[in-house]
């Protein structure tokens, strides 16, 4: 249940996010006609938004090929269940540590670890979410500048609304540490102390690579790494690559879905 209220899969027509405003999804309607027609239907709780013609609604948001308007998460339902198996699978095996993931966006992720440290009664445990919460800077890199997605608004979550989202699920609490600030200044002097779970979501090889500089020395044996845009983003990729390389990683790269990859630290 849990996960779709985060992906909002199941208020895909009727999000309470819009105050209980349904949608009415149609084709190749534009200009004066859509607004004359919504500014009637408006009085009666209705938005019309654009039908999806190439795939269905479900499938995107299942697989994580939308941007929501108002998930928490975009990461979609296969990389949610991974995120699931993995906190499992470090809990079940006794892997010491706290988790964090680097890019929250809304903070569904976190979230999500959060309840699941709630769920099993884990106490001893931290969720750190370490973002800008300024969305991306413009990118310095030229790996990094085809994929620049400083000008997006909708990527610039504060941190007091990731906040208010932890608070909606009734899991703000001690356990939730909040890193703000570009990650190459906030995470080598995080006080984290050991880690289970490292989950990487910062797009850009430069965000990338300082996270895994910072963290992945503090990441115990048998933890597990995630990296959300290996498969999408190069600059991402290239970053995991060369640190594996130059560290000496040799433990299997294991595919989640078009884009998210993990593997388990020998």
């Amino acid at each position: 249940m849990l996960k779709g209220a985060l992906t909002r899969e199941i208020w895909l027509d009727d999000d309470p996010g819009r105050n209980n405003c349904r949608e009415l999804r149609v084709n190749g309607w534009k200009g004066q006609p859509v607004r004359l027609v919504q500014r009637a239907l408006s009085t009666f709780g209705y938005q019309i938004v654009a039908e999806t013609k190439d795939a269905n609604l479900k499938d995107l948001r299942r697989t994580g090929s939308d941007w929501p308007e108002f998930a928490e998460t975009m990461i979609g339902r296969l990389r949610l269940d991974n995120l699931h198996q993995s906190i499992e699978r470090v809990l079940d095996d006794g892997i010491p540590g706290d988790l964090i993931e680097t890019g929250v966006w809304r903070g569904g992720a976190v979230i999500f670890m959060r309840a699941a440290l709630k769920a099993h009664g884990v106490t001893d445990r931290s969720v750190w979410v370490a973002d800008s919460f300024e969305g991306l800077p413009p990118a310095t890199l030229d790996i990094d500048r085809p994929d620049d997605l400083s000008g997006f608004a909708d990527l610039a979550i504060d941190l007091e609304t990731v906040r208010a989202n932890f608070k909606r699920y009734g899991l703000l609490d001690d356990q939730v540490k909040f890193v703000k600030g570009w990650f190459k200044d906030t995470l080598p002097i995080a006080p984290i102390d050991r880690l289970a779970l490292l989950r990487l979501d910062g797009d850009y090889y430069e965000s990338t690579w300082d996270a895994l500089d910072a963290l992945y020395p503090k990441l115990a044996p048998g933890g597990i790494v995630i990296v959300d845009d290996y498969g999408l983003i190069h600059g991402c990729r290239k970053a995991v690559d060369k640190y594996r390389a130059l560290h000496h990683v040799v433990e299997p790269i294991e595919r989640i879905d078009h884009t998210g990859v993990w593997w388990r630290k020998a």
